[in-house]
Formats: C-alpha cells, structure tokens, sequence
C-alpha cells in the first residue's frame, strides 16, 4: 500500500450476521477495522485484529457510550486522529417470552428505552462524539435501519420497528447538519437477511419478494462498503433498500 494512510472503520455489532460480514468485507480490503459490541474479544475470531481493535461496550447505558468514545478517539490517535467510516449496525429486537413479537400495547415502556437507547441514541451520540476524527477524514456515516422502519412486519416488535423509522430520520437530519463539515451520512434498510434473527415462518414472506430469496449478509457488507468509499463520493442523506424488492 506504500505510503498512503491506512483507512479505518469503527463498527457496532460486529459479532454476527451483517456486523460479522462487514468486519469481513473491510478487512479484505485492508482497512482497520475497530470493532465494538457487548462482548470481550474472542480468542477464536476469524480476522487478522486482535483484542487493541475491538471495544466492549453496553450501548443500552449512556454512561459507557460516552466513555466507549473516549477510548476510540484515543485509539485513533495513531491514525492521526481521524476516521474513515463509522457504521452503526448494533440493533435490539425484544420479543415476548415465547418469542412472538411485542406490540405496542404490551410493551413495557423500559424496553422502550431500551430499545431507543440502543438503536436511536447510540449511533447520534457515537456520531456526535467521532465528529472531529470524521471531520478530519472526511468521512462517512453508515446507519442501518430496516424494512421494518416503513411497514408493519410479522415479527419485528413495535418499539424496533419506530426505532429503525426514527433512524431513518435522523440520517436524513445528519446529512444535512454533517454535510458542510465534509461527512457523508446515509443508511441502508435491509430486508430479509440470512441471519441467525431470522424468525420460523419467514419463508412464506420469501414467496411474494421478487428476486424469490433471502438476502446474504455479504450483500449488505457490499452496500455499506460503497457508501463508505469514493465510489459513493456525492450519496448523502440515502436510504438504500436491500430488500430484493420486497417494497415494491
């Protein structure tokens, strides 16, 4: 790569499904990628970064964000204080005990919270905090909603579904607020991913979506890759349906 700069990326959710498949893509790519999520580090995970690239961190306590950013800038010292791309992927879909989704008349307003705490303020707090190291990179900001944020699903809860609508929103407001600054800010909105989220009965839904089958994490790690390179230089303020065209 000679002399030019190593470009990092700082991913929430990285331990599974589309989070998994973005470490992945980016790291192929020779990127640094700084991985964030509930758990420590594990000694058996499948890229070259060891533990001085991953972030423990409970995005449902405000208190450890806030903290969590205190510790990534001081990481991306090294990097010369900036950062390439900040991916908010973490999302949290409580269902009831016998694992049916939650409606907005039986879900307890903490699991509200929750819920927004994770999937809403986290990525504007994470965002707010890395704006310098964005800014001086002229990065991109990459949110990913859902489907679900547009449309009534049979199994995502309410309070995930306003969540990922809400997020939506907040890209667009982001676009508008971090653009003069150089920041790029847009989102995808999968669909039916195969992931280990995916519910029983899921294959009905496969029935009326066009292309006739379930998106692959690879696919959506694709898509955030182009928003969070040069290829994507004059996309802000997007939302990109990956969806196979089921909202058509």
């Amino acid at each position: 790569m000679g002399d030019t700069v190593r470009k990092t990326l700082v991913l929430t959710g990285a331990s599974r499904g589309i989070g998994h498949a973005t470490v992945k893509r980016f790291s192929r790519d020779g990127w640094r990628v700084i991985t964030c999520s509930r758990q420590s580090f594990a000694e058996n995970c499948p890229w070259p970064a060891g533990p001085e690239d991953h972030i423990k961190i409970d995005l449902s306590d405000p208190e450890d964000v806030g903290s969590a950013v205190a510790e990534i800038r001081h990481r991306l010292e090294k990097e010369g204080g900036r950062l390439d791309a900040l991916v908010n992927n973490a999302g949290i879909s409580p269902k009831t005990d016998d694992g049916k989704r939650l409606n907005s008349l039986e879900t307890p307003m903490h699991v509200w919270r929750d819920v927004f705490q994770v999937n809403f303020f986290a990525p504007i707090m994470l965002a707010r905090g890395l704006f310098r190291e964005l800014e001086t990179a002229k990065g991109s900001v990459v949110n990913v909603t859902s489907i679900v944020g547009s449309r009534v699903h049979p199994f995502a809860g309410t309070a995930y579904a306003t969540s990922k609508a809400a997020l939506a929103s907040l890209t667009r407001e982001m676009a508008a607020d971090f653009g003069p600054h150089g920041i790029r800010v847009n989102a995808i909105a999968p669909g039916e991913i195969e992931t280990a989220i995916l519910s029983p009965g899921t294959d009905k839904i496969v029935e009326n979506i066009p292309l006739r089958r379930l998106g692959t994490t690879a696919e959506v790690a694709e898509t955030i890759f182009f928003l969070c390179s040069n290829a994507s230089s004059y996309v802000t303020g997007s939302e990109i349906h990956i969806n196979g065209g089921q909202h058509v």
